[in-house]
């Protein structure tokens, strides 16, 4: 299936020491398991071999032409269901959306001064304005 979707070789010279087939497993054994690349079983070439694959066809852009040809070809067959959920509870607002104070640009409002409000003293006795 993935055959006719990956890139021919256009270099003629030696034949290859491991097969491209070995290698994309070997990368899709990394991926799926997140282990270091040194640590890809050699069953499935070298890990230097494999690593190289991996950055020259994600740098041309191979990779995303590659799930994009397989998500179209899944979603033309209706394999695909399109639901989205989006969970709340990962989403955090920031700080300053929440209402806090920002550094330096803080203003206090000064309350209007009106005719019924007295001014008090430090001792709390009430002056007469």
């Amino acid at each position: 299936m993935l055959e006719p979707l990956l890139p021919k070789g256009k270099k003629p010279g030696r034949p290859p020491t491991w097969a491209r087939r070995q290698l994309i497993n070997g990368i899709r054994f990394r991926v799926r398991t997140g282990i270091p690349w040194r640590d890809v079983p050699a069953e499935y070439g070298s890990w230097g071999r494999a690593y190289d694959l991996f950055r020259r066809w994600q740098r041309d852009g191979t990779w995303h032409r590659i799930f994009s040809e397989l998500q179209a070809w899944a979603d033309a067959g209706k394999l695909i269901t399109w639901d989205i959920n989006v969970d709340s509870t990962v989403c955090r607002a920031h700080q300053h959306a929440a209402g806090a104070r920002k550094k330096g640009s803080f203003r206090r409002s000064r309350p209007a001064a009106s005719a019924s409000s007295r001014t008090t003293t430090g001792s709390g006795a009430r002056v007469a304005v």
